[in-house]
């Protein structure tokens, strides 16, 4: 008779231990969904749009961690939950690359957008821009007044900062290609004067290789000098052949080039604006009316155009050339001195025609205003 009970019992356990693993079925069954909610409403908060109506600019300095970005944009409005995109890339092992820089994140950008931005370094680009003709002096005040660059040469000569470069005993003037620069934020000048140092070799490699027969250059350094002085004679780029030729030409010939911007450069910071007799009869190493040849080294940095004309100049047996005065920076070219001449007075006289009749110059250098190539 104990038998019957025996199996009761036992019956009666296991239909408990079924409840049970049903409840924990069903616990399971609910978690499972309560986390697979979870995961969706994560996934769906890391691509949704973000608060900011504007674009933002950030700056993310070097060693600066995930979390720390995120609470400063959180901080700022930029971003809903922090917290939420880090139990986002938590779940999901991701453990973003940051990289430093300036970065502008989009109006409404999501936090999938935001990070990618970080990780794939698509940082702001800052430009400075130095123009054909400028001074190697300029390039260095263009780089000492941007503000997100990071100024490393201050206070050095021209002579310390080509020696900070890895070129000691080299001149500065000249070697560095003139163009727009960009740059993230924070780059140095020793970085930016580097690649515009290399962008001029390799364009004065390139047309040096290029370069016409016969030329009366030795050197790739007298073809970077020659086209200095062309890129500061020529306010028309249809000209420079032409001012090219005149001045290969004159040397050929054994005749002073007597350029003005040459006697410009000598004059340094003694120039006032304009080029007096005195000027003229002053030697110094960069006069051409007092010396032969070209000038020691460039007077500019010329652009890619001028080196072109420099060893390829145009065929021509013009050797003076004088300014139009017709005021679109064209000039004169002469093979005689007696066509120059003329050129010369029919310049004087839409000059005094332009100033309502304003006394003349009182001789022709001061007339042309250094943009012609005077009688030898």
């Amino acid at each position: 008779m104990q038998t019957p009970v025996i199996e009761r019992t036992g019956g009666a356990r296991a239909r408990g231990k079924a409840r049970v693993a049903a409840l924990l079925a069903i616990v399971l069954v609910l978690a499972g969904v309560a986390a697979g909610g979870a995961w969706l409403w994560l996934g769906r908060e890391f691509r949704a749009s973000g608060p900011s109506a504007a674009a933002v600019r950030i700056e993310v300095e070097p060693g600066t961690s995930v979390r720390t970005v995120l609470a400063r944009l959180e901080a700022s409005g930029n971003l809903r939950s922090a917290r939420t995109v880090e139990w986002y890339l938590r779940l999901h092992g991701v453990k973003p690359r940051m990289q430093s820089g300036a970065y502008e994140l989009p109006a409404h950008a999501t936090p999938a957008q935001i990070l990618a931005l970080f990780e794939e370094g698509k940082v702001i680009l800052e430009q400075v821009t130095v123009v054909e003709g400028a001074t190697f002096a300029d390039f260095l005040d263009a780089l000492a007044e941007h503000p997100r660059i990071a100024h490393t040469l201050s206070g050095k000569s021209p002579a310390e900062i080509m020696a900070a470069l890895g070129h000691p005993g080299l001149g500065a003037e000249g070697e560095f290609f003139p163009d727009t620069y960009r740059f993230a934020a924070n780059t140095s000048d020793a970085a930016i004067l580097t690649l515009a140092y290399e962008s001029m070799q390799r364009v004065l490699d390139a047309a040096w290789r290029d370069r016409g027969a016969d030329l009366p250059l030795e050197t790739p350094y007298q073809a970077l000098t020659l086209a200095s002085m062309i890129e500061k004679e020529a306010a028309l780029e249809s000209e420079r052949p032409l001012i090219a030729g005149v001045f290969v030409n004159r040397l050929r010939k054994g005749m002073r080039l007597q350029s003005d911007p040459t006697v410009v450069y000598g004059l340094g910071e003694h120039y006032d604006g304009s080029i007096h007799t005195r000027d003229l009869l002053r030697d110094n190493p960069y006069n051409t009316y007092t010396r032969e040849g070209l000038p020691p080294t460039p007077i500019a940095l010329p652009g890619r155009e001028s080196l072109q004309a420099a060893v390829q100049p145009a065929p021509t047996a013009a050797l003076y050339f004088v300014a139009t005065g017709l005021g679109d920076g064209a000039h004169h070219f002469s093979s005689t001195l007696q066509e120059h001449n003329s050129a010369v007075q029919t310049y004087l006289q839409r000059l005094r025609a332009s100033t309502h009749g304003a006394a003349a110059p009182s001789s022709t250098r001061a007339a042309t205003g250094g943009t012609g190539v005077p009688q030898p």
